[in-house]
């Protein structure tokens, strides 16, 4: 139990500004068993841009509500995945080989391929969360959170580390991952459909599989394989395919 709690705090610690209890010793080999625990961390992270959304809902405009959850979420990671959108989006669009794509991704600054996708993928964002009921959105942010996080562990097992020279420009990262660590977090991430009380829900997984499996090949054709950049993508692309794939449920079985 003890190893378990090691293990999930230095999730909180690694992919959140979360403050946790103690001090947790780093080792890679925790930190490829730790992602087990991402979705939790995504549904802490959810429930408390929820909670946002719901106490700024009493007293302002569901719109307003909607962007006081979105920043919640933000500060909560230090837009940890936002940030890999914008590497990946400057990367790719900047680069024409392995090599350069790689040197792109690990420079901090953002360019203009950058600010546009990530201007865009909060734009989305916010459009689909918009769009949702008051009596609907809470479900749907901590799905949202938990569901995209599950998709970029499933990645780590999908895909091999690119970075072999440790040159990633701030934290480590996952290299291998387990399949019973995938399992585990799968089963965390798609349980929270259980909260919408309706099993026809699940076929939202078709979509946000699609999603993924199309960013993988394109990052695998491109780079062989992933770097951490690419997981914040995963995730905050198969966050948006699940509003907009959710959207598109409601409008069909209304």
């Amino acid at each position: 139990m003890k190893n378990q709690l090691n293990l999930f705090f230095t999730a909180l610690g690694f992919f959140t500004r979360i403050p946790i209890p103690f001090k947790i010793a780093f080792s890679q080999e925790n930190l490829n068993k730790c992602n087990r625990y991402l979705p939790i961390v995504g549904l802490l992270v959810g429930g408390i841009s929820a909670l946002c959304y719901y106490l700024a809902s009493f007293a302002l405009p569901h719109s307003i509500a909607v962007i006081l959850s979105m920043i919640c979420s933000v500060l909560l990671t230090g837009a940890f995945h936002e940030d890999g959108l914008a590497d990946v989006c400057d990367a790719f669009g900047g680069g024409w080989t392995k090599e350069k794509i790689l040197t792109i991704m690990k420079d901090s600054r953002i360019g203009a391929y950058g600010a546009i996708g990530m201007i865009l993928i909060l734009l989305l964002k916010f459009s689909a969360l918009n769009s949702f009921s008051s009596a609907l959105i809470i479900k749907v942010i901590v799905a949202g959170h938990v569901i995209s996080r599950s998709m970029a562990v499933w990645t780590m097992h999908s895909l091999s580390y690119v970075r072999e020279d440790e040159s990633s420009k701030s934290k480590p990262i996952t290299k291998t991952l387990k399949l019973k660590d995938l399992l585990i977090a799968l089963l965390f991430g798609f349980s929270t459909l259980l909260l919408f009380s309706d099993f026809r829900i699940f076929i939202l997984i078709v979509p946000v599989f699609i999603a993924k499996v199309w960013l993988e090949s394109y990052f695998e054709r491109w780079i062989g394989g992933y770097a951490g950049d690419c997981l914040g993508t995963i995730q905050q692309v198969t966050e948006v395919v699940f509003y907009i794939s959710l959207l598109a449920f409601l409008s069909i079985v209304a």
